[in-house]
């Protein structure tokens, strides 16, 4: 029982900091942020077999504001990507064609450093991915934010779509295991590289910032190269920021249970330090969020308290970043359980994945 309440008292401890994380969450300000000056902020998308979803996020490109220029790389598709960018966005995006990848190089560092380059005397430098839909003020309140902040790295964390089963049991941890589990304004004022996050789907740096650190040169054969950027700046002395982007942008990251897991399995591994520390959090996970709650089937009514408070944990989370509260928020054990064994295949499958044609490790 001892151990049931102390176990209890460490879910309220994690309930109070991610309360107190979405307080502090930065937040975009309101619609109708001033404008950018013509040249000044370069949006930068790399594709690479993304025709069959790529669209929606084209067609969003097309509702941004003239002055700012949009650099699309064809990193090497074979499913008419391309023709697809072509017909959609024509002279209103600039179209590029990858270069082959070079030795030592992962596929996404490599086009994100070619698109860099090619952004001209930008300013600021907005990575997007394919399954990214802006708002049509995105970037600009971004951007402001950007400078508000005093930061030289920020991440607006869109709003994550859901729509199978799987997804809706996944997807949420993202933003859950950041509020719930990263201290968000030491990580902002912390010289330390390694206390560092960031979503690459949305990322928004200053060019100068960008180069001080390496540039994706730095972070070339890292499958987590946003994490890794993030890390890059606050080695070369810049400063780092999450904010709630679920008002400028949403994303469906994967759209079959099929993609999430291989998805995953190319790169959860990489999240840890190390297999012995990824156990280590695992059984954390497990033993407050799936074991605790489980003893009310053992007559410990203090297990009921403990799957409240993980749900509650859950439900701030989605609050704060435009998720889904109801009735996801009450599967949570059962996420965290699948989340376990979504680590454990991507360790067994490390080193031997692909993604859309290429290894996805460097030893």
């Amino acid at each position: 029982m001892a151990i049931l309440l102390i176990g209890c008292a460490a879910l309220l401890a994690l309930l109070v900091h991610t309360l107190a994380n979405a307080r502090l969450l930065r937040r975009p300000p309101a619609a109708g942020a001033a404008g950018v000056a013509p040249g000044q902020v370069a949006v930068l998308l790399p594709l690479r077999d993304e025709a069959a979803r790529v669209e929606p996020c084209l067609r969003a490109l097309l509702e941004l504001p003239p002055a700012i220029r949009v650099l699309v790389l064809d990193d090497g598709s074979t499913d008419g990507t391309a023709e697809l960018v072509r017909r959609v966005a024509g002279d209103r995006v600039t179209l590029l064609t990858g270069r082959p990848l070079p030795a030592g190089w992962l596929g996404k560092p490599h086009a994100c450093q070619q698109l860099a380059d090619a952004a001209g005397d930008a300013e600021v430098l907005v990575f997007l991915d394919a399954d990214v839909v802006l708002a049509p003020d995105a970037v600009e309140r971004a951007t402001v934010l950007l400078r508000r902040c005093g930061v030289d790295l920020l991440s607006p964390y869109p709003r994550i779509e859901a729509v199978g089963a799987g997804e809706r049991l996944v997807q949420p941890l993202l933003q859950w295991s950041w509020l719930t589990f990263l201290p968000l304004r030491a990580m902002e004022r912390s010289a330390r590289p390694s206390l560092a996050a960031a979503g690459g789907q949305f990322l928004v740096v200053r060019r100068e910032a960008y180069e001080r650190a390496g540039g994706h040169a730095a972070v070339r054969d890292r499958v987590l190269e946003d994490i890794e950027l993030a890390r890059a700046v606050k080695r070369s002395g810049g400063r780092i920021a999450l904010a709630d982007g679920s008002a400028l942008a949403r994303c469906r990251m994967y759209a079959s249970w099929r993609e999430l897991s291989d998805g995953y399995a190319k790169s959860l591994w990489a999240s840890f330090g190390s297999p012995l520390g990824a156990a280590a959090v695992l059984a954390m996970l497990l033993a407050l969020y799936v074991v605790l709650p489980l003893t009310v089937l053992f007559g410990q009514w203090a297990g009921l308290l403990a799957y409240a408070l993980g749900v509650a944990g859950r439900v701030a989370t989605a609050r704060a970043s435009g998720g889904r509260a109801f009735p996801d928020a009450l599967a949570h054990p059962v996420c965290v359980l699948l989340f376990a064994w979504l680590v454990a295949r991507s360790y067994a499958r490390r080193g031997r994945t692909t993604w859309k044609g290429r290894p996805t490790w460097r030893p």
